[in-house]
């Protein structure tokens, strides 16, 4: 009997576990079906691994950016000697937005999977850049019907 009653607590116990899992109450997330980098006028693209990557621009010229749209090809991930490869995306469109929601232009990838924005400063709100001069910006994008976003701030340089 004493058998009998330590087998349903324990199977009500794992039943209580079991149903433990909850859903993330703030953020509804979707993976992102590619990987966005960012590059300012300096040439270095982002690592990927920041949430909100600072890009710097020219002030003395429009302020420009570019966004790399990659497609992670995973199916060599078991074989070290393939790995996993990144792949450029050609022909998607990106709105590239202020925060505000004030879309500033749409570009589509080109064969390098690289949008090129290149816009005057004042349309970024910033009617006198100078050294230190920063706008928070947003690219969006649709790619195998999943919608994607990148965060990222232009600095003036």
């Amino acid at each position: 009997m004493k058998k009998l009653i330590n087998i349903f607590v324990i199977a009500l116990l794992g039943a209580g576990f079991a149903s433990c899992e909850k859903a993330d109450p703030f953020v509804a997330r979707v993976v992102s079906p590619v990987l966005l980098l960012v590059q300012g006028s300096d040439g270095v693209l982002s690592n990927g691994m920041t949430t909100e990557p600072t890009v710097p621009s020219l002030i003395a010229a429009d302020a420009s950016v570019a966004l790399k749209v990659l497609e992670l090809d995973k199916s060599g991930i078991l074989d070290y000697k393939v790995g996993i490869d990144s792949l450029p995306v050609s022909g998607v469109k990106i709105t590239f937005k202020l925060r505000t929601g004030a879309v500033l232009k749409e570009v589509s990838t080109d064969t390098k999977g690289v949008a090129t924005l290149s816009t005057t400063w004042a349309s970024l709100g910033i009617t006198a850049p100078k050294a230190g001069s920063s706008v928070k910006l947003t690219a969006t994008g649709i790619y195998k019907d999943v919608t994607f976003s990148k965060y990222f701030i232009i600095s003036g340089k």
